[in-house]
């Protein structure tokens, strides 16, 4: 897809213009966006990180497709194409310290007018989502929102610097850290270990005649 001539790369307010009319004219917008403008996503960085408000690069452009028409006839459906690179502190969930999270997004959407439109479409396409576009469209909301879905499930480096002090006893993943936590769970409130014949006791309790001899 090429640039329209006069349709200069960065000539639109992110915040507010219209996804349409760029997409007809098939044409292209790139800038940054800093942390600190996505709310949500600064949630998501620790406050004892190095640099609280990284920044992400973005690039966006705007195209048609000819696609088939209910009534038969063949039309011209807008699509946009964003990507976005960067790098976010987060928590790490093994040793607890921030790390350097790297975010590479590169999603294709086609756009439509109506949330009854992008309803009807089917969802097994994995390449392409479905998004209602407007004339004030915002595409800084829809970068915070790839960039929430792009976080990973357990925030972790790929080799911690250090060990955790709650970690020292050898606990050694974060799937051992949620066990741990299971187990933990399970003895509060019971002084030491928890009595293995407790489940047969209040068996006899609750079962029938339940007079405890």
């Amino acid at each position: 897809m090429t640039e329209h001539p006069g349709k200069p790369a960065g000539a639109v307010n992110p915040r507010d213009f219209d996804v349409f009319e760029f997409a007809r004219s098939g044409r292209q917008a790139a800038g940054a966006v800093r942390v600190s403008q996505l709310p949500r996503m600064l949630n998501e960085v620790p406050e004892e990180a190095p640099d609280r408000d990284t920044a992400f690069t973005w690039q966006a452009e705007g195209s048609t497709q000819p696609e088939m028409q209910d009534d038969g006839t063949e039309g011209q459906q807008p699509y946009l194409r964003l990507a976005v690179h960067g790098s976010a502190w987060l928590e790490c969930q093994r040793c607890l310290a921030p790390y350097e999270q790297a975010f590479d997004v590169d999603a294709i959407y086609r756009l439509v007018a109506t949330e009854e439109e992008a309803e009807e479409f089917p969802l097994d396409d994995d390449e392409v989502d479905v998004i209602v576009g407007s004339r004030q469209f915002d595409l800084v909301d829809l970068i915070e929102e790839e960039l929430l879905l792009s976080l990973p499930l357990v925030p972790k480096h790929d080799v911690c610097p250090q060990v955790h002090e709650s970690l020292v006893s050898g606990v050694g993943s974060a799937e051992d850290v949620e066990e741990t936590g299971e187990e933990q769970g399970e003895a509060d409130g019971e002084p030491g270990k928890p009595n293995p014949f407790a489940a047969l006791e209040a068996l006899k309790r609750g079962g029938p005649g339940g007079q405890k001899h």
